[in-house]
């Protein structure tokens, strides 16, 4: 890998990864969502801003894609809808951007030639744990339109594989979180919150569990799999094999800042019944076998970062209104 293109640069992942990658000393391209207002998401605030070249585009636009990828050898492709509350709103704004999308990556590198193709994809695919740790085996279950349309694009990368020999890898991640994750996300919700004064937080499900990540250490993750020799045409989680539950999550907050709180149940917050991911637990033997990955982060230590972070970006959060 020397050229890269980097979908999704400007969004919390992707923007930590490219970070990652200009430190390492590769020549970047950063795809961001076009705007009339030249908006590069975070990389507008960001130290490698001038180090990179910013390409302003759509991902479910084929010609923007082709365009961009010019001159790159490798690709890691991280644009999408995320945020699964809003996948019950517009299920087609989905399909669009993340199977469509990822058709556009897809095809676009094979008629590039690109070298290598890094998807990127969810734990969320998996669905509520049918067994424990999840390995890269489990069956995957679309239970929300979110899930669904990242299933759907896993395979269709993995057909193209398997097709035409595209060489094409595919990340997993479990629970990212730390600085400029957005507000609809669970500890930036609690986070901003307590902040912001709050004792009574309005919150949604307190018993599923999730396998939590610092970004950081996931944007490693991203670059070992990258590096590796072999783990084409498969799925590769990124995880640390621990679980905690959302009750005591927002409880080791809570803690962290120093603050009591009372939790109160926000109907609008609560996924439907069968909808609900009762349990995520990541098995990441497969990605310490085949790279040279650890954590830097334990869960303390990245929840310390994110709320000094957050402290300092309040301005970011509007603690007291439901980001779908």
């Amino acid at each position: 890998m020397k050229n890269i293109l980097v979908t999704g640069a400007g969004g919390f992942i992707g923007s930590h990864l490219t970070e990652l990658l200009v430190e390492k000393g590769y020549n970047i391209k950063a795809f961001v969502h076009y705007n009339s207002w030249n908006k590069w998401g975070w990389l507008d605030t960001s130290f490698v801003k001038k180090d990179v070249e910013i390409i302003s585009g759509d991902i479910r636009d084929y010609d923007s894609v082709t365009a961009a990828m010019h001159g790159c050898d490798s690709v890691f492709h991280l644009a999408a809808l995320i945020g699964i509350p809003y996948s019950y709103v517009s299920p087609q704004a989905y399909i669009k951007t993340n199977i469509d999308g990822t058709y556009n990556i897809l095809q676009s590198a094979r008629q590039a030639g690109i070298e290598k193709i890094m998807v990127t994809s969810t734990s969320e695919t998996y669905g509520t744990a049918q067994y424990v740790p999840i390995d890269e085996k489990h069956p995957m279950v679309g239970q929300s339109p979110y899930s669904a349309t990242k299933i759907a694009a896993d395979q269709l990368a993995i057909s193209y594989y398997k097709s035409f020999d595209l060489p094409v890898k595919i990340v997993r991640p479990f629970n990212t979180y730390g600085p400029r994750q957005s507000a609809r996300a669970i500890i930036p919700t609690v986070i901003s919150q307590i902040l912001a004064g709050e004792t009574a937080l309005k919150l949604g499900n307190l018993s599923p569990t999730r396998d939590l990540t610092f970004v950081k250490d996931t944007a490693k993750g991203f670059l070992e799999i990258a590096l590796a020799d072999g783990l084409f045409g498969e799925i590769t989680n990124i995880g640390m094999s621990e679980e905690i539950t959302i009750g005591n999550l927002v409880q080791l907050i809570s803690n962290l800042i120093g603050k009591k709180i009372e939790i109160i149940s926000d109907e609008q917050r609560i996924r439907p019944d069968k909808s609900e991911v009762e349990r995520l637990f990541c098995n990441n033997t497969k990605i310490k076998e085949n790279t040279a990955w650890q954590a830097d982060y334990t869960l303390e230590k990245g929840l310390i970062e994110t709320i000094e972070w957050i402290r300092n970006n309040q301005s970011y959060f509007k603690s007291d209104i439901y980001n779908v």
